[in-house]
């Protein structure tokens, strides 16, 4: 599985949008185990754009901060599973939490 998390300064942004990397990170979900962490820079932010970027790297979970409702919907058309309300970490405390189930998920700090 590939699990893409939005990064500033090298942990997750709160901000999707907004963010500077993504961490995509290549994971065996059956081991719970990270294989590789890619650090890639998004296109431009416009509508639309980073659903099917990162639908076409096969990003399946989306681990953020905030996400408005609209962006949410256009990841579900990718088939991309989002978690929204996650805190500020790096992409491996964040993935090694959701494998071992205590990933904390707070507010959606996204409401557009």
């Amino acid at each position: 599985m590939k699990i893409a998390i939005p990064l500033v300064d090298g942990k997750l942004c709160l901000h999707f949008g907004h963010c500077e990397q993504f961490a995509v990170v290549e994971a065996d979900a059956a081991a719970k185990k990270i294989v590789k962490v890619e650090k890639l820079t998004p296109p431009p932010h416009e509508p639309g754009v980073l659903p099917r970027w990162l639908g076409e790297k096969g990003v399946n979970l989306v681990i953020a901060g905030g996400m408005g409702g609209r962006a949410q919907q256009l990841f579900a058309s990718q088939s991309i599973e989002v978690l929204t309300g996650a805190p500020v970490a790096t992409p491996e405390q964040l993935v090694e939490a959701y494998f071992a189930d205590t990933l904390q998920l707070g507010e959606n700090t996204c409401d557009h």
